[in-house]
């Protein structure tokens, strides 16, 4: 890290700029979780509606199991929008009672500089720098 690297450090609109770009990364995880629930768990559902009125019929655990594993793309579908779902809430969770890790804070620093020393013509310039 070179010497108008560490000054930046330490100038307290930097840490707010951290901080915004943190908070973009979070939202930018969540969106990307809410398309997958948008666009790939409907088609999954579609998949499986045949099973889905069996199982509002006769409910059993072998029913369930019968139908996600006859139908794997469906069921690879549904996996990956709640394990997606699933590593965005751990991973947020873990930044809310533990704090961000370093190596990750650091990378994001690394990035904030980068932002700044690119100016306007960054694409998060605008809303990581004002």
């Amino acid at each position: 890290m070179d010497q108008s690297e560490q000054s930046s450090i330490t100038d307290p609109s930097f840490a707010q700029q951290v901080q915004r770009l943190h908070n973009l990364t979070i939202y930018g995880r969540w969106l990307f979780v809410g398309c997958l629930w948008l666009t790939i768990a409907p088609v999954s559902l579609w998949g499986l509606r045949a099973e889905i009125s069996l199982w509002q019929q006769y409910f059993t655990w072998v029913a369930v199991r019968y139908g996600l594993f006859y139908n794997p793309l469906s069921t690879f579908g549904l996996a990956f929008c709640i394990g997606m779902t699933a590593a965005v809430l751990v991973w947020q969770s873990r930044n809310i009672l533990l704090g961000i890790p370093p190596e990750e804070k650091q990378r994001l620093e690394k990035q904030v500089y980068r932002i700044r020393q690119q100016g306007p013509t960054h694409p998060l310039w605008k809303w990581v720098c004002h």
